[in-house]
């Protein structure tokens, strides 16, 4: 390549960087703050400035979202109570239905926070009903109502009223587009998306395996229990 052909090329990297830059903080900006912070706290674990805090940014129909559960699930369960984790709503624009089953997840965990993950798997166990090929040729009414049924099988029929009325609810609508704005914020791309104590992990939109959490997280717990050690005896 010639030095005009370098030129060029710095100039195109140039243009990307500061329009990342712009974007992002446009988006930041646009952002009001809302009243909680964004997700879903898994189990009632809570969060704390001792525990790791994991973060997932997941859509209800991605297959990888759908993958990469299972595993993380594992290694919640076998860190517990050291390591919390915090589920973040995050609609792709490509997944027709992502954004109406993301405010599903919202409307039940307002109704009754304990059945959001329990909504949450059985999103995943059965996405491939609100695949785009699926529903291609239904209307967006027909879709929700499709939804709102799904919804109330899965966390109680007597919510079935509740759940529909929550897709009339302004803001439900709200606090979905938060979530995806807050992913935004933070350069979530796509998904699956973590961050650990606030940092992300390589390879996004890929699943992560058990044994690849246990070699991220067991250094993390180890130092932890070195500090509060040494703190024990200060």
């Amino acid at each position: 390549m010639g030095r005009r052909g370098h030129t060029a090329l710095l100039s195109l990297l140039l243009s990307l960087v500061l329009f990342y830059v712009f974007e992002h903080e446009s988006i930041v900006r646009a952002v009001s703050i809302p009243a909680k912070f964004d997700g879903f706290v898994y189990n009632y674990t809570g969060t704390g400035i001792d525990s790791i805090i994991i973060e997932a940014f997941f859509d209800p129909v991605c297959p990888d979202s759908r993958d990469a559960w299972p595993p993380l699930k594992r290694a919640i369960a076998y860190y517990a109570p050291r390591v919390s984790l915090i589920v973040h709503p995050f609609a792709l624009p490509y997944h027709d239905n992502a954004f109406a089953t993301s405010r599903a997840l919202h409307i039940v965990n307002k109704l009754n926070s304990s059945a959001t993950y329990h909504l949450l798997e059985m999103l995943f166990k059965h996405q491939e009903i609100f695949y785009n090929q699926i529903t291609v040729n239904m209307s967006r009414t027909a879709i929700v109502d499709c939804i709102v049924k799904f919804v109330s099988k899965a966390v109680g029929e007597s919510l079935f009223s509740a759940i529909k009325s929550g897709f009339s609810d302004r803001q439900t609508d709200l606090t979905t587009r938060v979530s995806f704005k807050y992913g935004c914020s933070r350069g979530v791309l796509g998904t699956p998306y973590f961050f650990v104590n606030g940092f992300p992990l390589p390879d996004p939109g890929s699943a992560i395996n058990y044994s690849k959490w246990r070699s991220i997280l067991d250094p993390l717990v180890s130092d932890s229990v070195k500090r509060e050690t040494l703190h024990f005896f200060l």
